[in-house]
Order: C-alpha cells, then structure tokens, then sequence
C-alpha cells in the first residue's frame, strides 16, 4: 500500500508540476538547498558529537567495558540521551520490550594443540557464535567439503559446505567439525555436525573476496544447536591443514562460556512537536555496544550525531513541515532487535504515515569511506544477501549522492542489505536509506584514491572490539558525515511530499570506486545466513 499511494500522488503531483512550469524549482527543493541548511550544519559540531561521545565512554567505564543491550552501560547510555533530549524541550518516550540475552561470560578460546602450537586471538581469528552452547574440549578437526583454496572473486554462498546430513558420511564422532560459510544458515550446518556426533562447530569464512575473509562473528538465530563459533578464513585453512575433506591431523581446544537469560531494554524515542504528523521522517541509529567494548565507532557516532543534530534542530526553534522523529534503537547487535519491534508495534495507518527512515550506523570509521545505501540496487541488484530497495530509496540515496557532489566529496553505493535498523522498515515496504563509513572490510586501492586512508587495511580496525574507543573515531571523516546528516535530515524536514514525493528517479552518475567495502559488514548484522 505505502509504494502504491507514492507512486499515485508522485503521478498527480508531476502532472501538477509541469502545469504550472515549477518542476525544476521542486526537483532542487527536493534535493536540498545548500544555502538554506548551511547554519544548520555549521551548528552540528564534531566538538558537540564528541561531547556525546565521551558521555558513551564514560558509560561504558564505570559498567563493564560495555554498553551491549540490557545492562547497565546501555542504561546510562539512555539515561544520558534522555537528559539531553528533556534539556532541549523534547519530549522522550521510552519503548521497552525483553529479549533473549546471549553473549560471552568468559572470553571463548580457541587453540591449535597439534601438530602447531598456535592460539588464536578472540574477535580477531574467530568468535563465538550468539545462541551457541558452552563447552570445554580437546579433540581432533575433521574438514567437510572446503572449498580450499578459495577461488578469487567466486560468488558468495557458493559452496554447500555442512549443509546435507550426507555431508557428514562417515564422520568420527567426539571429532570437532570444520565447515565453510554458504548456502545454508549456520544453525543448519551445526545441527547437521551435532546429529554427526561432532562435539563442536567451526565454521570458516569463505576467503573469495575482501569481505568474506574475516572473523565470522555470527549467530545461531535461537538456542539449541550446539557449540559453534566463526573464523576467518585464514584461521580455517590454518585448522585445515591443507585437508579439504577428513581428518586434518590436527588436535584442538575449544572453550565456550556463554550467558543466556532473559532481559529487558528499550528504544527511546523523541520527536518534534511542529511538523505534520501524517508526513514522519524516522532517523534512528543503534545504542547498544557488543559485549567486547564500548562501541565508540559502532555505534556512537552514529547515536551521538543524532542527539546533536536534534539538539540543534530545537536551538536554533528550526520551523519543519513534517514531523520529525529521532529513535536510538536498543538491542541492534543481537538482530536489529529494537527496531524489529518498533516497526511491529504500529498499526498499518501508522505505518503509512512514515515518508522515509534515515539510518546511520557506523560514520566515524578511521580508514573510512565515503558510503551511501544503494537505495535504487543500481549497483548492487537485489539478489542474495541484497535487499529490494521500496519505492523511493532511489530518491533518499540521491539526495546524499547530490550533496556530496555539491560539497566537492566523492562518494560510492554501499549494497541495500537491510542489515541494519533499517531492515525491518524496506521489510514494511517504508523507503529507507542512510551512511556508512566501513566496518571491518578492506579499503581496496581505487577507495583509496577516492577517499584518500590506507589501501589493503580494514575501514575499522577495531570492529567489535575492546579498542572501539574514542580513540578509535576518525574526526575528519564524522566531520564530513555529520554535516550530510544534517544537510538530509533538514532538507527532508521541510521537504513537501505531497508536492514532491519520493520517487526512483536515474542514478547519479558514480564518482568511482565501487563501494562495496561499505557493505561488508557480515559481523555487524549478527547474520544468522552463512
């Protein structure tokens, strides 16, 4: 229903347009005047952003070392938003709802005893897996249809590794299982390996391209199935030893210690009182942290941009013709869990009522790009592991490419995935779109030349983990993103839809790079797929 009533009053409103000789006025209204936001964006300060950064930290400090969804760094995280959105003259609501809280007690250990002595480092060469069981075993590896080596540039999911019972023909029970990403879910491949009799599984990354050669950071989906945890594919070759299919001759040690109990969190949820309120704009960016550490980068920058962009937005009592809605999501880092439930909680017309969700989740990378959510799949098609971009997120990714092209800064496509608070509204078939600077995918060489950083080295070197800190936040680059939140988020504020609805119109032409780095984001999403 939302892309039909789009597409009808998008009909209506260009015909009207046309008439009246005004569509070229109404295209650079609806792209955002550079003139009318520049106050805007000079008010939202990186000074202001860190300002709300160092509040996050804090948080973190004095609970844990981190502020992952339902515990108590999460809370002063929320508290500290509340304040500040009640001192601006916001009024907050809070959306709590409880979720099945599983991540790591102890950190999990994963070591080759035999015949090499090497010990792999958490976070970096593997991780447990959400949902999985605790255990503490020695045993022997056995390999089940690797793909090794990897084939360069071969498609993603592009092997069958763990995914039939057969697959497991004559496996020796009390073995640990090595299987490969693709295809079939990491739930499957591990039920499979658990019906074999194998004690635990490990499931290697892919290794055909940049983004699938990390750490495999991933989750189970739901209780149930067994010790697993992921590994990057360098790490899975190393447990390979060279063995595609039988035992590999190597003995390991696998320690998992995992908590699961139920908990309660929220989203907090802020609004404009101006604005019209069968014309919303949702922007939202994730609270919580992973349970390794703070989540300065992923995703304070994100959280911290907003507060100050609404901060501004009632400083300066900016008129908005529509009505605005800033929401920090709880709970993202276990499966887009807040925003799940917020989307699940309106009623159609109050679905109906939501023009567009801007999203930012990541946006202070230190090796960072340049990234705008394909919102038209003209660079990324829908396909596997590429979401359908609804009607109109060809319209939100171009009012990003267009500002940045008026700025004088390049920028490129990052796939529409949907693996991100973003999800579940493109799910509800609500235009969505956003930015992102890169998490732990290799900047390639042509990036490099695009947004300037290092060639070869990840966007983010210390994607979900205890090195996430302030440090960890590259200036410049939140600088430059910040300032195209604020040029968005004001432009689609004052933005007519009935005039001027959202709509597909032809692609920007691309400033090079390809932007796929931006995508590579398979830990992020807690992804449950192989």
């Amino acid at each position: 229903m939302k892309n039909i009533r789009h597409k009808a009053v998008l009909a209506v409103a260009l015909a009207l347009a046309l008439v009246a000789g005004v569509a070229p006025a109404a295209a650079r209204s609806a792209r955002g005047d550079l003139a009318v936001t520049q106050g805007f964006r000079r008010a939202v300060t990186v000074g202001g952003i860190l300002e709300h950064l160092q509040a996050f930290q804090a948080a973190s400090d004095t609970n844990g070392g981190n502020r992952v969804g339902g515990g108590p760094g999460f809370e002063a995280s929320a508290e500290y938003v509340t304040s500040r959105l009640a001192a601006a003259g916001y009024t907050v609501t809070n959306q709590y709802f409880s979720f099945l809280f599983n991540a790591d007690r102890t950190p999990p250990v994963l070591r080759q005893d035999s015949p090499d002595g090497t010990t792999y480092v958490d976070g970096v060469d593997f991780a447990s897996m959400t949902f999985s069981e605790s255990t503490e075993v020695s045993a022997p590896i056995h390999a089940v249809e690797l793909n090794i080596p990897a084939v360069e540039g071969a498609p993603d999911n592009s092997n069958t590794s763990g995914c039939e019972a057969a697959d497991f023909a004559g496996f020796p029970a009390g073995s640990i299982a090595l299987v490969m990403r693709g295809t079939c879910t990491f739930a499957q491949k591990a039920d499979n390996a658990r019906a074999a009799g194998a004690v635990a599984t490990i499931v290697m990354n892919e290794g055909n391209s940049v983004g699938r050669a990390g750490v495999i950071q991933g989750t189970l989906g739901s209780p149930g199935h067994g010790p697993a945890l992921g590994t990057s594919y360098a790490a899975g070759v190393d447990l390979a030893n060279g063995i595609a299919s039988g035992a590999t001759g190597v003995l390991a040690t696998v320690r998992i210690d995992r908590v699961e109990e139920t908990r309660v969190t929220r989203n907090v949820i802020a609004e404009t009182s101006g604005g019209d309120p069968n014309h919303v704009v949702v922007v939202g960016a994730h609270l919580d942290s992973v349970s390794r550490g703070a989540g300065i980068n992923d995703n304070g920058t994100g959280s911290a941009t907003i507060l100050e962009v609404a901060e501004v937005l009632a400083a300066q009592q900016r008129e908005v013709r529509n009505k605005i809605r800033f929401v920090w999501w709880g709970a993202e880092e276990f499966g887009l869990l807040g925003s799940q439930a917020y989307v699940a909680s309106l009623s159609q017309a109050e679905r109906d009522r939501i023009e567009l969700n801007l999203n930012f989740d990541m946006i202070g990378s230190p090796n960072y790009g340049r990234f705008v959510y394909d919102g038209d799949n003209s660079a990324f098609p829908a396909g596997a592991g590429v979401a359908d971009g609804p009607a109109g997120s060809g319209d939100i990714e171009q009012v990003f490419r267009s500002y940045f092209d008026a700025v004088g800064l390049a920028s490129a496509e990052t796939p529409f995935n949907g693996r991100s608070d973003y999800g579940p509204f493109i799910a509800a078939g609500i235009p969505a779109g956003g930015l992102f600077t890169g998490a732990e995918g290799v900047k390639t060489a042509s990036e490099a030349a695009l947004f300037g950083g290092t060639a070869g080295q990840a966007y983010d070197p210390c994607y979900h983990l205890a090195c996430d800190t302030l440090a960890n936040v590259n200036e410049r680059g939140l600088d430059e993103m910040s300032d195209a939140v604020a040029h968005v988020v004001l432009t689609f504020s004052r933005r007519s839809f009935d005039a001027a609805p959202l709509t597909d119109p032809a692609p920007v032409a691309p400033t090079g790079g390809s932007g796929g780095g931006g995508g590579l984001h398979p830990a992020h999403e807690e992804d449950a797929a192989a």
